[in-house]
């Protein structure tokens, strides 16, 4: 039932899907007008998350579909996926990967309040793992291989579903093989019309590997000689050459990595020059991150009613074994435990930081030496530090309301959601100017009220201390001051209703 190229009409399977088979008066002429999307991504919130890639993807996919464009999302088929949504067959065919080459599994959920239909897509040597991207903070070592499987899985879908999008939206290196198979006509050909618009959450991730790994990519030679940069393999480079435009996730970024652009900057210059690199602030769920209706935090609050911040501080000092004081500035971080969020900064500075007078409490996971350093950090001071190595949804919320103080002293930072949370949850942002945090946080002026957090440049353990003491000292001196200082913060509009707007306009473009 494959419809011929453009034809915006969908086969039964996602007829239902969409809902418009059992409606049986939606008329056809209607789709016409609606935008139709597919992103293929390695996470997505609830079902697989190891950062805010995962935010990302299922908040955008929701504003988009809320402002009347079809939207699907292609996943894998992660360990866990049935205990968050009923699943159903929908299609089975085999990836051109290996001599026999690999079958691929199609079950078709749903992402929990919003209705967005969700591709999982399964090979279970591939995905039925303990990890997403590996264990014990090693990369799985098949990790081309698999996403690899991704990109040709995900490419080949819409004609197996008989439904051909407008643009396919990629994420981050693990799909960024799907413009590159357009491009040399490696899927089906309903699709030579789509254009691809390449997300870039973090390109520190680039999915590199020796060209003896070429034969996991299913590439013919001369695509695999495009996708060669620096004498290897490099997925994110392929993808950020053939897609028919690249954006970051916030415009600070996007001007940053032309200069400091982890060894691609000559390509993406390139793309910049032809005005096809651009920068989109990601956006907050706040059906998701607001204190008023959080169902993970002990007592809920507002701009309006700041008295259940206090509950919940209490509340997180008592379970986690710190001293219940209401006045001491407690400090928060959420984050991947790795260098690039400024625990090189962080750890060579402990004790200083802590002689600030300071609660101190993350939760992470990520490099042994991080893990082991705040594991060792919470035995030398009890009742001060706590360590939660490990991710937990629930207890990222909860750091959020109970905090005072939230650190992201990154060394860059694409774009960065904990601190536009933190703004929504009264806990005051200490950020490096970097990224997306530059574009969020503004210096706090106590005298003329203005700004919502506190910024350092210098990537120095100095730096971020003299930042933080300024926030201390604030909150210590000054109560009246720190508590406006919150409202403005929690009072911002950060929600995806405008970053998806200027995604719209992106489509649009493409699609011409």
């Amino acid at each position: 039932s494959r419809p011929a190229s453009g034809n915006p009409i969908p086969s039964p399977p996602l007829a239902q899907a969409w809902g418009f088979a059992a409606a049986g008066k939606q008329v056809y002429s209607d789709l016409e007008e609606k935008m139709r999307v597919l992103f293929i991504a390695a996470e997505a919130t609830p079902f697989a998350k190891v950062g805010g890639l995962a935010d990302v993807v299922s908040s955008l996919a929701r504003a988009l579909k809320g402002m009347g464009l079809q939207v699907a999302i292609a996943l894998p088929r992660y360990l866990g996926v049935e205990e968050r949504t009923s699943l159903e067959e929908v299609a089975r065919y085999t990836v051109p990967l290996g001599e026999e080459g690999k079958e691929c599994v199609v079950y078709r959920g749903q992402l929990p309040r919003g209705d967005v239909e969700v591709y999982f897509l399964d090979h279970p040597p591939f995905f039925r793992r303990p990890g997403i991207y590996g264990e014990g903070g090693k990369e799985y070592p098949d990790a081309i291989a698999r996403f690899s499987f991704l990109s040709w899985a995900g490419g080949m879908l819409p004609e197996r579903l008989g439904w051909v999008p407008d643009i396919i939206h990629i994420h981050d290196w693990h799909t960024a093989l799907v413009p590159v198979l357009l491009h040399y006509e490696l899927v089906d050909s309903a699709l030579r019309d789509v254009k691809v618009l390449l997300t870039i959450h973090n390109l520190a991730y680039q999915g590199t590997a020796p060209l003896e790994q070429a034969a996991s990519t299913g590439l013919p030679p001369e695509a695999t000689a495009a996708i060669t940069h620096r004498g290897v393999l490099n997925l994110l480079y392929g993808g950020i050459k053939f897609a028919h435009m690249v954006n970051t996730v916030s415009p600070s970024y996007a001007q940053e990595i032309l200069e400091r652009g982890e060894g691609l900057e000559e390509i993406l210059r390139v793309r910049a020059e032809r005005g096809e690199l651009v920068g989109i602030l990601n956006g907050v769920d706040y059906s998701l991150w607001d204190p008023a209706t959080d169902p993970h935090i002990w007592a809920h609050y507002s701009a309006d009613d700041l008295s259940g911040k206090a509950i919940n501080k209490r509340r997180l000092q008592e379970a986690l074994g710190l001293e219940v004081t209401p006045d001491v500035p407690l400090v928060g971080m959420i984050s991947r435990l790795v260098e690039q969020k400024g625990f090189d900064l962080i750890i060579p500075a402990f004790d200083r930081m802590m002689s600030l007078g300071i609660q101190f409490v993350v939760l992470g996971t990520g490099e042994p030496r991080y893990e082991e350093a705040l594991r060792d950090a919470a035995s030398r001071y009890p009742g001060r530090v706590a360590a939660l190595i490990t991710f937990s949804e629930e207890w990222a919320h909860r750091i959020e309301a109970a905090s005072d103080i939230f650190l992201m002293p990154s060394k860059f930072e694409p774009c960065g959601l904990n601190q536009m949370y933190s703004l929504r949850y009264g806990a005051v942002p200490v950020v490096r100017a970097t990224g997306g945090l530059k574009d969020t946080v503004r210096e706090c002026d106590p005298g003329s009220d203005s700004g919502n957090g506190f910024l350092f440049e210098e990537y120095t353990p100095e730096a971020m201390l003299a930042a933080l003491k300024r926030a201390v000292d604030l909150y210590r001196n000054d109560r009246d001051a720190w508590r406006r200082l919150m409202v403005r913060g929690m009072r911002e509009d950060h929600s995806w209703e405008a970053s998806a707007r200027e995604y719209v306009e992106l489509y649009r473009r493409l699609k011409g």
